[in-house]
């Protein structure tokens, strides 16, 4: 008799470091993503479409929007809980998770973080539950990796703390763009970087959607530009000065990557085992050869060591002691095991692994974005560099 099966993530025990509530959410997002996003996923990439607002609500229907926020209709579950949804949302598409992190753990958390108690009233509960959906304004054409060199600018029109706010500049690859209905956008002004709550109705606002992308096709991307808009004095973001701001954000946001880029490398494992056990070279299925199983082995081990990673920093988070270089090193290392792991799984399914009828091509398309958003592998590199030495080596 053969021995039994197990899962990739079986062999670590990973349920064995997780509460009944956070199996119990992971099991509900893997229940919906069977449901409702597999059948269609491969659809949305071809065609580079996805019914955002749609998921909007039925993700906020199921409390995954901010649902690791206390308060004003969020959840306020463990960080690991939320940390297993993105994984279960990532193992379906990186876009599907990246219109969830966005949302929650960028827009939701800056208002949450630093907006003012009329801030939070108004939009928070409305994001929670899908109804209307954030976008997170920092990045620039020219601004990607270095946030201190952005060109967008907001001015003082008038004298006091009454005076209007005027936000000049562009925004590129900002996610949910074209939805949103509110964003969170970062400008240089006299006293330094500072956030504004921006309502994506305000004359002088608009979003483009940005096409020819070969990689989170699932996903709406898109320019921002502010021309001469108008805010009031009370649009800024009253606690978030500086650069501090959108790094704490962005912080809170890669968290979720960390677990989310495995859920990615999981199913590229699942689906690499199923098509080998299935497909016949030389009267043997491909399961049945040496190298077919060592690449699976160094796969798992890879994910493996990833999720024991990821769940540790997601308990060092609940445990207010996580700091970011420890973030870093979690992006750095799990989105590359990802890339190197939907590579060599797709080398499994041979040509078969070109067409998008197999998630393992689509997943590492997706994953070059994830390498890249959030800090760039080369910038967390030197972020890790930089605690392990003590020099920044950035300038």
């Amino acid at each position: 008799m053969a021995p039994a099966s197990m899962s990739p993530l079986e062999l670590v025990a990973l349920d064995q470091l997780l509460d009944d509530e956070e199996r119990a959410i992971r099991d509900t997002v893997r229940q919906l993503g069977t449901d409702r996003l597999r059948p269609y996923v491969a659809a949305w990439f071809e065609s580079g479409t996805v019914p955002a607002r749609d998921l909007a609500k039925e993700f906020g229907g199921l409390g995954l929007l901010g649902m690791h926020l206390d308060g004003y209709g969020c959840a306020g579950t463990s960080v690991v809980a939320y940390g297993m949804a993105c994984h279960e949302l990532e193992a379906v598409d990186s876009g599907l998770r990246s219109l969830v992190s966005v949302q929650g753990s960028l827009a939701m958390f800056a208002i949450h973080q630093f907006g003012s108690e009329a801030h939070k009233q108004r939009w928070l509960p409305a994001m929670a539950a899908g109804e209307a959906i954030g976008c997170f304004g920092l990045t620039e054409s020219d601004a990607g990796s270095d946030p201190a060199s952005m060109r967008t600018t907001a001015r003082r029109d008038g004298t006091g703390d009454g005076a209007d706010w005027i936000l000049d500049g562009t925004k590129m690859w900002i996610t949910n763009g074209t939805v949103a209905d509110v964003a969170v956008a970062w400008a240089r002004t006299e006293d330094g970087v500072r956030g504004f709550v921006v309502p994506t109705d305000t004359a002088g606002f608009s979003a483009t959607e940005m096409g020819h992308k070969l990689s989170l096709r699932a996903s709406v991307t898109a320019e921002l530009a502010f021309d001469g808009m108008r805010l009031p004095s009370d649009a800024v973001l009253p606690t978030a000065r500086g650069l501090g701001g959108p790094l704490t954000c962005l912080n809170e946001a890669r968290l979720g990557i960390v677990f989310g880029a495995l859920g990615a490398a999981r199913d590229c494992i699942e689906t690499a085992i199923a098509y080998a056990r299935e497909r016949e070279v030389f009267g043997k299925p491909l399961t049945g050869y040496q190298l077919t199983q060592a690449k699976l082995a160094d796969m798992t081990a890879a994910l493996g060591t990833g999720m024991l990673l990821a769940v540790h920093l997601g308990r060092l988070k609940e445990a207010g002691s996580l700091v970011p270089a420890q973030v870093s090193l979690g992006k750095l290392n799990n989105v590359r095991a990802a890339l190197d792991i939907a590579r060599e799984c797709r080398t499994i399914l041979g040509a078969s692994g070109i067409t998008t009828e197999y998630a393992p091509l689509r997943h590492a398309n997706n994953l070059e974005s994830v390498l890249t958003y959030e800090g760039t592998a080369e910038v967390h590199q030197l972020v890790v560099g930089q605690a392990l030495t003590g020099q920044s080596a950035f300038r």
